[in-house]
């Protein structure tokens, strides 16, 4: 999930209870959701790793990446293979975030938004699911 910076706010409480809000958000997610998410490991890092932008993408921070095989395109051939990852980026959540309530959404979008693509969902189809669900 990529989100547009504004004016720099910030507002952290550590990793620890960054850790707690992750928690809160998958135990948030409805029940049959849940229930579906085999061979996933979510993670926490700092920072995304520093890659070569392209213009205009200076202005935005990435708050998460799924990596894996989508459980849409997973078929009888899947099986023994490592799990899937959701990386949740700590310190640039927090950056966006001027209070606690802003970091818990943030981090609450951005784990929902990660596991959609985990279920097989592309950028355009979540971007509507969040419109609708604003």
């Amino acid at each position: 999930m990529v989100r547009n910076i504004s004016a720099p706010r910030g507002f952290s409480r550590g990793r620890i209870f960054f850790e707690r809000l992750v928690r809160e958000a998958v135990e948030s997610l409805p029940g049959e959701l849940k229930s579906q998410l085999k061979n996933v490991a979510i993670i926490i890092e700092e920072d995304p790793p520093a890659y070569p932008t392209e213009k205009g993408d200076q202005e935005q921070e990435l708050l998460g990446l799924y990596h894996g095989i989508m459980r849409k395109d997973r078929g009888f051939w899947y099986g023994n293979v490592l799990p899937d990852r959701i990386v949740i980026y700590r310190k640039p959540l927090e950056r966006i975030s001027s209070s606690l309530h802003d970091l818990r959404e943030n981090v609450r979008q951005t784990v929902a938004h990660e596991i959609g693509h985990y279920f097989g969902f592309d950028e355009e189809e979540l971007q509507r699911l969040e419109e609708e669900n604003l």
